[in-house]
């Protein structure tokens, strides 16, 4: 048993308390201010910003004819009715398989995207880059760029800074509140809503909604910035795995930029060997993460590739070839490195590379169509586009009319004072269209029985015409009779069927017959 004076030989030396306040757990953020870069990829990302934003903005505006028993908004998630309307495409709640299955595809496609080229989605669509990139614009309209921003950060608070600010973040809650606003609009006739909402009228859950979407919208895309990207997005640690040695991602090539220089034109005249890198920090710069690709791939990187275009940017200046950051493979960049090795000193010398190659190479200008072929991406894209048709079959054969029939349990069964025995059903007939349509509702099988309906006024029979408003379910209660001659004793099998009168639409459901066992 451990005694009492035995704890001292275990004791270690205490931990000077103010030496151990004195560092922090965690690094304090510190304040990125990105650099406007200019060149293709700045220029693709603004297409793909202003195309993702008009579509998110305008869709709910969009409007198409379904004919007077349907709502004409392009899209809609029609809660209340409990329906999705895309353009041509109705879904309803037993259908939700088309939108799991998009969703799937959505994320076989983010995976075959991610073994191409790597964190593109992040880099260019993601809402959170486009909105933090519209957030960007504003801010440099108000504050100007990099180096202004800086200086606006550190210096005293003033009636200037004051209304750069006070304009900024007003801008930015004001598309906040659009962004929030352009969302509700998607689950209701967006107009009248829009009415309804400016005049204090709409629901509560869509002024609820609005004050969360423009609370997220603001923090998320102006204040936290690359923080989501960096520490809230499980994507980073996700995408190693979709990764191999032939993935395009942005690479810094130091076995051409290395040894970086500041004055290569003196080096030269020395005799000495160095890389096309001058340490200008214009990657830095126009990183919106903050981080320095030249020291290789990090999590926080989203392969947007302003890097790629800040350094193009240099080399034309200095009159070099461009490519010294760009989109590169792990299995070229290991090859080029072999290359520029020195094995005698072990050195990277960049002309050996030119003096192997006869030119450095640019992926996007000599690109190989192995990096989309291999079994990696086959197997995505295959089962991207199997899915893809799957669904497209299935939306396109699918039935417009559904027939559902449920037998009474109690009693299972009811014998009339003729001998005949009676069955009851409750008969649900969905018309999927919006339009009315008149259906027929026929016996098959159990010859000699008939059957009839309180709820309609026809006389007994075989067959009845039922009509059916648009988009809608109608319930109907039938009473199946057989006369006591034809009664089989147990179960007997036998259908309705639906047809549609105006139509070669039909539907069938095997339904059962019960009768005493032995007659009794």
């Amino acid at each position: 048993m451990l005694q009492r004076s035995d704890i001292h030989r275990f004791d270690v030396e205490p931990v000077n308390a103010p030496e151990r306040q004195s560092q922090p757990l965690y690094e304090a953020r510190k304040k990125i201010h990105p650099k406007r870069a200019e060149g293709r990829f700045r220029r693709l990302k603004w297409i793909i910003m202003l195309v993702t934003l008009g579509i998110y903005y305008v869709t709910p505006w969009l409007r198409w004819d379904r004919g007077p028993f349907a709502p004409d908004q392009a899209v809609l998630i029609d809660l209340a009715n409990r329906r999705f309307y895309f353009f041509f495409i109705e879904i309803w709640p037993q259908e939700f398989i088309f939108v799991a299955g998009l969703l799937v595809m959505a994320g076989i496609g983010l995976f075959l995207v991610t073994s191409v080229v790597g964190r593109a989605w992040c880099g260019y669509a993601c809402p959170q880059t486009v909105w933090t990139d519209l957030f960007l614009v504003v801010e440099r309209f108000f504050e100007g760029d990099r180096n202004a921003r800086i200086r606006l950060d550190k210096a005293p608070w003033s009636f200037d800074k004051v209304r750069k600010r006070v304009l900024k973040h007003s801008t930015w809650l004001l598309i906040a509140v659009a962004t929030g606003g352009a969302w509700i609009f998607y689950f209701a006739d967006a107009p009248t809503l829009l009415w309804n909402f400016l005049r204090g009228d709409a629901p509560f859950v869509a002024y609820a909604t609005v004050g969360i979407l423009t609370a997220t919208t603001y923090v998320l895309g102006g204040l936290m910035r690359e923080q989501v990207c960096i520490y809230m997005c499980p994507w980073p640690r996700i995408q190693a795995a979709m990764l191999d040695e032939d993935s395009l991602v942005v690479t810094y090539n130091d076995w051409r930029g290395e040894p970086k220089s500041h004055g290569a034109k003196k080096a030269a005249a020395a005799g000495l060997s160095v890389g096309d890198c001058v340490d200008c920090n214009a990657c830095v710069a126009v990183c919106p993460t903050g981080i320095d690709i030249r020291d290789g791939q990090q999590l926080a990187c989203i392969t947007c590739a302003l890097c790629i275009d800040a350094c193009d940017g240099v080399m034309d200046k200095l009159g070099r070839e461009r490519g010294l950051i760009s989109y590169a493979t792990l299995k070229d960049y290991n090859s080029n490195m072999a290359i520029a090795t020195d094995p005698a000193t072990g050195a990277i010398d960049p002309a050996r590379v030119r003096d192997e190659t006869g030119r450095f190479r640019d992926r996007l200008k000599h690109f190989d169509w192995h990096v989309f072929l291999r079994p990696r991406t086959l197997i995505y894209a295959g089962l991207w586009a199997a899915i893809g048709v799957g669904l497209l079959v299935a939306l396109m054969a699918r039935e417009r009319l559904e027939l559902n029939v449920q037998r009474d349990r109690n009693p299972v069964y009811v014998r009339l004072s003729d001998g005949s025995i009676r069955n009851g059903y409750t008969v649900k007939l969905l018309n999927m269209i919006p339009e009315p349509r008149e259906f027929r509702l026929s016996l098959e099988g159990l010859p000699g029985a008939t059957m009839y309906s309180d709820d309609l006024s026809q006389p007994e029979g075989r067959s009845f015409a039922v009509k059916v408003d648009p988009d809608r379910l109608r319930t109907l209660k039938f009473f199946v009779v057989e006369p006591a001659s034809a009664v089989k004793p147990g179960t007997t099998d036998f259908r309705f069927v639906l047809n549609d009168m105006n139509s070669s639409e039909s539907a069938v459901y095997d339904a059962a017959f019960e009768a005493p066992e032995n007659g009794k």
